[in-house]
């Protein structure tokens, strides 16, 4: 009956959401030259660069996708922008109600609010990014648009994932500032152990190493990651043209809102004091 409530008061103050999304919108690139134009300039910079040295020094080598696609920009696209919009929600979402300290002593309003708000913004971005993609996809004579239904699924879906972790992260935020120092070390190596800069065929190989990854099966391990089940759906349906593994999707939602429940609980039990402690 908790969470009904709360989904009732957000559904309630749905226009104060909006309002609030309009804020965040309009003040990420308030005051820059390009504008908007940054939400699509910065990942085609990490794109470059991780382009040069994973593809160009390393030799790291995509797996071939559809109709032959051979295309490492790509394939780090595809994982890249998922996680740009995550690993962003959890880094903003931890200071939104520091923030904004100032509002929460002035009135009171359903505090949940500013962190939806802030995930919504978020996806904003995360959509113009994968339209882009979808494009771009298209200029390389790849058919996504059957894809794109399924597609969105996944991106909503690493959305509730996201809304999730932050609630907790940004209440917890209020009582203890040393979470965004710990969230930040635990970001850069959750990049790293997912699918993103490299092909998840270089983890599954391990399973018949006769190595420590092989005993400690690492492979299946890593599967236990979230993002590489959000990842790897999203790669499947654009660069490889073939369905997602929906058992590892399925994964992922149960995952997923699970942990909305028990950051909605979270922050229901810590929001209290959020005035004293602000």
């Amino acid at each position: 009956m908790g969470v009904l409530t709360d989904v009732k008061e957000v559904l309630g103050a749905r226009e104060l959401l909006l309002n609030l999304t309009r804020r965040e919108l309009r003040g990420k690139y308030k005051g820059t030259a390009l504008g908007w134009g940054w939400s699509l300039v910065n990942p085609l910079a990490s794109t470059l660069i991780f382009t040069a040295v994973f593809s160009v020094v390393l030799r790291v080598q995509p797996p071939i996708g559809v109709d032959g696609l051979n295309n490492y920009a790509l394939f780090l696209l595809c994982g890249l922008l998922t996680w740009n919009f995550f690993s962003g929600a959890l880094s903003s979402g931890m200071g939104v109600l520091t923030g904004n300290g100032n509002l929460i002593k002035k009135t009171y309003f359903p505090r949940r609010l500013l962190v939806v708000s802030n995930i919504m913004a978020l996806f904003v971005t995360y959509l113009i990014e994968m339209l882009v993609l979808a494009v771009i996809f298209l200029v390389f004579r790849v058919n996504v648009l059957p894809w794109i239904p399924l597609v969105l699924v996944v991106m909503l879906l690493t959305a509730v994932l996201a809304l999730g972790f932050s609630l907790i992260l940004s209440v917890v935020n209020v009582y203890f500032r040393d979470v965004a120092h710990f969230v930040a070390i635990a970001l850069q190596i959750w990049f790293y152990a997912t699918p993103i800069i490299y092909p998840i065929t270089m983890v599954e190989a391990t399973r018949d190493s006769a190595g420590w990854a092989g005993r400690f099966h690492i492979a299946d391990i890593y599967l236990a990651n979230p993002m590489v089940g959000l990842i790897e759906a999203i790669r499947d349906m654009w660069y490889s043209g073939t369905m997602p593994d929906f058992r590892l999707l399925g994964y992922v939602a149960a995952l997923s809102i699970v942990l909305l429940w028990f950051g909605n609980y979270v922050f229901g039990r810590l929001e209290v004091r959020l005035g004293e402690e602000l």
